[in-house]
């Protein structure tokens, strides 16, 4: 920490040319003489949450022994550099009918229903994300952010007489309010740091070809404000414009391929044609919201329930969702367990990317809890009961990971909904059908 007689405004953007820039917590933020007070002071809290659909190869992602001796499992050895910042959740259970719409639905909800109906029971109408986001939101320019990797192309009914709005939705800001997320990465960067150029086709088109970019109408402020700061600083706003700046060239790069090809059914243009690289963007738009202090609470849906999304990428040619109706078939298991494995590796590159990015006197991976999981264990039987559940992070030094945690007797998810809002400082009684918190501290359950 290098104390300067300097004192920036925690809120400081740069402006130029019609585009606004937050930039990233620096030392020169901290009053002068006072750098101790950083210290001293709570961290920031954040939240993420990543929801992949269709249940799990459950064969394969259970670990066997409880406790901190249990042996990483196939799909969860590509976190095996996280494992002392991750608890693996096991017997925890939803309370829906046997539907696809209440995986999703129920996940940050606690919700239950039965077909053709809905009661929703949450804390002030809201899933727990958006609870959060109520009191977080207050010190940030965007409350949450909500993401997703498929279209929101469905309508009608999709599962079990729900509306498909119930299949590609996890965020509520009421029991009739979705949330539903963004899929196209130009518009979630467009609402995080502004819009650069028309949204007409052609005048987009030209923007893309002149190489123009949300950095080089604030360039010569930015270069002013380097002149004032230390070398610290200087380091941590060259990474986040260099993070920004990469951004912009994968999605224009995106966008240029799909002036020159035919565009993929569902997919906006802007939006990369594998899932890999879509999900690394967006996964790098939330280190970037995170870094600058933008929101503090985000969701990505890596894929709606039900989604027929295929992955030649890794050799899977089957559609996920008429997969994961295996029907016990252990070929198919071990195949959909390939797509499940992936899913893991693209959130592994992201934990490594919050893990390298320096926040406080930590990284962003200290001040997170990440929950990853699924609304099902076995889609094949659109099971809700031993939900495939994990926590990440170091949650400001609420979260003590290492463990595999078995719950003795089935509990209701949403008592790790209500646990999870108790650490980040945002207690609730109780959302859903929490019946109390979980024990995550304990060695063992």
């Amino acid at each position: 920490m290098i104390i300067t007689k300097m004192s920036l405004p925690r809120r400081t953007i740069l402006r130029g040319m019609g585009t606004a820039l937050a930039l990233p917590l620096l030392d020169a933020m901290v009053p002068a003489f006072s750098a101790i007070a950083r210290t001293a002071a709570a961290p920031i809290r954040r939240l993420g949450v990543v929801y992949v659909p269709n249940g799990m190869a459950m064969e394969y992602w259970t670990p066997a022994a409880t406790g901190a001796t249990y042996e990483l499992t196939p799909i969860l050895q590509p976190l095996a550099a996280f494992r002392n910042q991750m608890l693996v959740l096991s017997g925890l259970h939803g309370h829906w009918n046997a539907t696809h719409a209440g995986g999703s639905t129920s996940f940050l909800t606690g919700a239950s229903g039965l077909t053709g109906e809905l009661n929703i029971r949450i804390d002030e109408g809201m899933s727990m994300d958006q609870v959060v986001a109520k009191e977080f939101g207050r010190q940030t320019q965007l409350a949450s952010l909500e993401l997703a990797l498929d279209s929101r192309g469905n309508a009608g009914q999709c599962s079990g007489g729900y509306s498909c709005v119930y299949t590609n939705t996890l965020s509520w800001s009421s029991p009739t309010t979705p949330l539903t997320g963004e899929s196209n990465p130009r518009a979630v960067f467009e609402r995080l740091f502004g819009d650069t150029a028309s949204t007409d086709k052609a005048t987009r088109r030209a923007s893309i070809e002149k190489g123009s970019s949300l950095l080089d109408s604030v360039l010569q402020k930015v270069a002013d404000l380097q002149r004032q700061i230390g070398p610290r600083d200087r380091t941590k706003i060259d990474e986040y414009l260099e993070g920004i700046r990469d951004v912009e060239r994968r999605f224009q790069k995106a966008e240029e391929q799909s002036a020159r090809e035919l565009p993929v059914m569902d997919q906006p243009p802007g939006t990369p044609a594998t899932v890999g690289e879509h999900a690394k963007l967006m996964y790098d738009m939330q280190v970037l919201a995170y870094q600058a202090d933008l929101t503090r609470v985000s969701t990505l849906m890596v894929g709606r329930e039900q989604t027929g999304r295929v992955y030649p990428e890794i050799g899977v040619p089957d559609a996920h969702h008429p997969l994961s109706h295996h029907r016990n078939d252990p070929a198919k298991i071990a195949t959909m367990s390939k797509i499940n494995v992936y899913h893991v590796k693209l959130f592994a590159d992201y934990l490594e990317k919050l893990r390298a990015t320096p926040d406080g006197d930590g990284s962003l991976l200290d001040n997170i809890i990440l929950m990853y999981g699924a609304g099902m264990s076995d889609s094949n039987s659109h099971n809700h009961s031993n939900l495939p559940m994990l926590l990440l992070g170091g949650g400001s030094g609420q979260l003590k990971g290492g463990r595999h945690l078995k719950y003795a007797k089935d509990k209701p998810a949403a008592n790790l909904l209500v646990t999870v809002m108790d650490k980040l400082g945002v207690p609730r009684e109780r959302i859903g059908d929490a019946d109390g918190k979980l024990d995550v501290d304990s060695l063992d359950i």
